[in-house]
């Protein structure tokens, strides 16, 4: 489902809510100097997989445009990185019949530049904020309090993501380069390895809690190299395998909230989808945004759905043809179904077999009739008398 709204769409957050009730963000841009810049709110309908056709809720934006979104795991608190140099942070409040995007103050989110990768933990404790000078911010949440203030962390950020835990934060350069923070003093735990002729573009952590996992998509000079997606061992920061999924240089790297699956956007849109367990391709959307490099790709909190960004095509929400799984109440139902079953079958065996409470009763003479022949020997008399010798 494509979003056919006016302005230029550059960048979209899920959020999540109640009930399977979740929302879209998006952030707009428009090419008439009159026009003021907004963020805007969409519902999203999970039986016909779509967005509504108008927003919910909407703010103007006075100086600047939107350039990425971070949406905390509550989803209650919105930031904005603007072109002006500001993340301005909104808290989202929700009715029965309206919804409202209320701006908040955040004096340590304000000047501090041109922001490219803003991303809360998966706790939401703590907040990460990645510049294009190549100042690294890593924050406390709510209290905003500086847990690490690193101006030369990088050249300049291209993408970050925390882990699981929330222990560590990954971040990439445009220079290729990619380094591993402990979220939690801001100390370098690691530089990820490389040969000379490759250039590491995106991260992304493992999301489902078994395999402690770092992706990378690793782009290589070779000729006729096809971009891979390498693997990193949290435990040593060791390479340990790869494979080539994309094929082609990809813009966005993300995993799905329960870690199954990862998805790969590229450069002339189209979007890959891989099962983690396999490292198999399970969906293939091929010219998704036709030409464009989609600039945003998350996985839908509650279903298997994944909305993609870009400039030229705007919002797109698409369907995964990945297998079905099984719900809760569906297993449920089927080891209640399966123990009617064998209830049923056991009932069938005992009255069909010659079990043995239903073995025919082992014949006994009846006392009565030997005691006809032979006579009670308490109660009897002799005829005769007694002899008297």
């Amino acid at each position: 489902m494509e979003l056919q709204n006016v302005g230029i769409v550059s960048c979209g957050k899920w959020i999540k809510r109640p009930e399977k009730a979740n929302l879209v963000v998006l952030g707009k841009s428009y090419k008439s100097s009159s026009a003021k810049s907004k963020l805007e709110i969409f519902s999203f309908d999970s039986k016909t997989l779509s967005l509504s056709s108008s927003p919910l809720a909407e703010y103007d934006i006075e100086d600047g445009e939107p350039i990425c979104i971070a949406v905390h795991p509550n989803g209650d608190q919105i930031i904005c990185a603007t072109s002006s140099g500001d993340c301005k942070l909104f808290e989202l409040c929700t009715q029965e019949t309206s919804v409202k995007l209320l701006p908040k103050e955040a004096p340590s989110l304000q000047g501090v530049g041109l922001q490219t990768c803003i991303e809360f933990s998966v706790d939401g404790c703590k907040l990460g904020c990645g510049g294009e000078d190549g100042h690294l911010r890593i924050l406390e949440w709510p209290s905003l309090r500086i847990i690490l203030d690193e101006p030369n962390a990088q050249k300049s950020f291209r993408d970050m993501d925390f882990s699981l835990d929330s222990e560590f934060l990954a971040s990439t350069s445009t220079d290729g380069s990619a380094r591993v923070w402990n979220a939690n003093d801001g100390v370098t735990v690691a530089t990820l390895k490389r040969d000379s002729n490759e250039k590491i573009e995106l991260c992304c952590f493992s999301k489902d809690g078994t395999k402690p996992f770092l992706f990378c998509t690793v782009q290589r000079a070779k000729a006729k190299a096809k971009p891979m997606t390498v693997v990193w061992d949290m435990s040593t920061w060791n390479r340990i395998g790869y494979k080539v999924l994309l094929a082609k240089p990809a813009s966005v790297l993300t995993t799905s909230q329960d870690g199954k699956y990862l998805a790969l956007g590229s450069k002339d849109g189209d979007v890959c989808v891989v099962e983690v367990k396999t490292m198999r391709i399970s969906h293939w959307s091929k010219r998704l945004h036709p030409g464009t490099s989609i600039a945003a790709l998350e996985f839908c909190p509650s279903e298997r759905v994944v909305l993609t960004t870009t400039k030229e095509w705007g919002a797109k929400v698409t369907q995964l043809t990945v297998p079905v799984e099984w719900k809760d109440w569906q297993i449920y139902g089927l080891l209640l179904a399966m123990l009617l079953i064998s209830a049923i079958a056991f009932y069938i065996f005992y009255v069909m077999s010659d079990s043995f409470w239903q073995h025919p009763e082992t014949y006994q003479p009846s006392t009565s009739h030997i005691d006809s022949l032979l006579g009670d020997q308490l109660s009897s008399e002799d005829p005769l008398g007694p002899l008297d010798l």
